[in-house]
């Protein structure tokens, strides 16, 4: 995890300085609008990933191959409407309704292209992916994620040839897919016999497979549209420089956001096989822990990053873009409010039963675009996007907790004091750092001042906050190490 993070952030800084804020720019917004199309991966993810799990935990060998060949079935019918609207709407927005500079037109075509192909592998990957996060084999899942990130330096080079950067930089991708998809297949086919496809079609399984992810489908599209969506929206409203800006922001962000969501990729088929073994207890405090944690790993990195972001984006920007700063405070910001989410989302998908949650906080989500545009109509600045974003993040927590209390039984009262606590103890760390580090002037000394007592405090107050049972041994764990030196 923390490879891949450190990886992601300077490869885009190398990667940024040979394309051009521009260029990226527009690399940005073609692959967001196919992207838009990335709810299905999400979606069937998701859902491969809860019935893999669920199918482990009984036991059933037999049902397990039967269901992955169904997955591959759905996922391929899917793949070719995918296509179809990608060459036709979204060919046509490409060409008519995108704001980029008339030459770069036949760059943005051709990545365009070559990004429908990177989809559509993706998709197909999605089945073997949530074959090996089912049978937790977290090892497999670092070692292949660490040499996708190590290949981008491999980019870095291709785009030092003298042509057009662009279609090299969107050439270089598809070409890390591809080979991304190639390990899962080999790792899956040698492992996994479940993983070889037969023939198989069952109308009342893939009836309830499309149920579930049908209504899956409302809340990943509300994530889409927060995300590619805006993107969008800004692209109508500004230059492709500040959908660069923007850029810039998500890819720290997803970068940081790496270590949380790698960590919960763990917790994710034990979270589903609790439920299907009815371990209540083991179930709901499985939540609250990994709510916990996952909050503690993005606040962690991202406190020290808002309160230096001029100076660390000086340094790792040769320039820096305008609005990149605020959009990147403000994007982690978002991401703390955020890192709530997984944890309560994963227990209301263990149970099937998502048409109320989705329809509630999807909706919520959804909103986002009416709102910010709204704005961005009214003349305000890019960054409200974010500011809406944070607000509406915050109403969901709640929507999710009166949710599963209903579904689940979770202790709502108990579930919003922690989310208290936590919201808590990030805007005590974020003052006392802030302030600490007005005792010097030097820049370098601030961010390692600041990265310092962050850390600190995050394990102290992060100790008050954990169950008294789970402190007790960390406690305990850290003293006899102390006495044994």
């Amino acid at each position: 995890m923390i490879v891949i993070m450190c990886v992601n952030l300077y490869v885009v800084r190398l990667i940024l300085d040979l394309l051009g804020v521009e260029d990226y720019g527009i690399n940005n917004v073609i692959y967001g609008l196919v992207a838009m199309f990335s709810f299905l991966n999400g979606t069937l993810a998701t859902s491969s990933q809860r019935y893999f799990s669920v199918a482990l935990a009984e036991g059933n060998q037999d049902k397990l191959k039967k269901v992955f060949s169904l997955n591959v079935t759905v996922f391929l019918i899917f793949a070719a409407i995918v296509v179809v609207l990608s060459e036709t709407i979204g060919l046509w927005y490409v060409n008519n309704k995108m704001t980029m500079p008339t030459e770069r037109l036949g760059a943005a075509n051709y990545i365009y292209q070559l990004s429908i192909i990177a989809f559509v592998l993706n998709l197909l990957q999605v089945p073997l992916n949530a074959l090996v996060i089912a049978h937790e084999q977290m090892k497999v899942f670092a070692y292949i994620g660490i040499g996708e990130a190590l290949f981008k330096f491999v980019i870095v080079l291709a785009l030092l040839l003298p042509t057009d950067k662009l279609m090299i930089y969107g050439s270089m991708n598809l070409l890390a897919t591809l080979l991304v998809f190639f390990a899962y297949y080999v790792f899956c086919r040698r492992n996994f016999p479940e993983s070889k496809y037969i023939r198989y079609w069952n109308t009342q399984e893939a009836k309830d497979i499309a149920s579930f992810s049908g209504w899956h489908l409302l809340g990943t599209i509300s994530v889409v549209v927060r995300g590619q969506g805006i993107n969008l929206l800004i692209n109508a409203f500004f230059n492709p420089a500040v959908n660069g800006a923007r850029a810039i922001a998500i890819q720290i962000d997803q970068a940081i956001n790496q270590l949380s969501q790698n960590f919960f990729v763990a917790v994710k088929p034990q979270i589903y096989k609790n439920y299907a073994t009815r371990q209540h207890e083991a179930f709901i405090t499985l939540i609250f822990n990994s709510t916990i944690i996952c909050t503690g790993l993005v606040s962690l990195i991202s406190i020290p990053m808002i309160i230096n972001a001029d100076f660390i984006l000086g340094l790792w920007l040769k320039s820096v873009p305008k609005y990149t700063i605020i959009f990147t405070q403000l994007v982690l910001l978002n991401s703390i409010v955020d890192s709530t989410s997984n944890p309560s989302i994963c227990a209301a998908l263990a149970t099937k039963k998502i048409k109320t949650f989705y329809l509630i906080t999807g909706s919520l989500l959804i909103l986002n675009l009416p709102i910010s545009y709204m704005l961005l109509r009214n003349s305000f600045g890019p960054e409200y996007t974010m500011v809406v974003s944070i607000g509406i993040s915050f109403i969901a927590i709640l929507a999710r907790a009166i949710i599963l209390y209903r579904l689940v039984e979770l202790p709502i009262l108990k579930y919003v004091s922690m989310v208290f606590k936590l919201s808590l103890v990030t805007m005590i760390i974020y003052a006392i750092t802030r302030l600490s580090i007005n005792i010097s002037e030097s820049q370098w000394v601030q961010v390692s001042l600041s990265s310092i007592i962050s850390t600190l405090l995050h394990c102290t107050l992060y100790l008050l906050i954990i169950p008294h049972q789970y402190r007790n041994k960390i406690l305990s764990i850290a003293k006899t190490k102390l006495l044994r030196k």
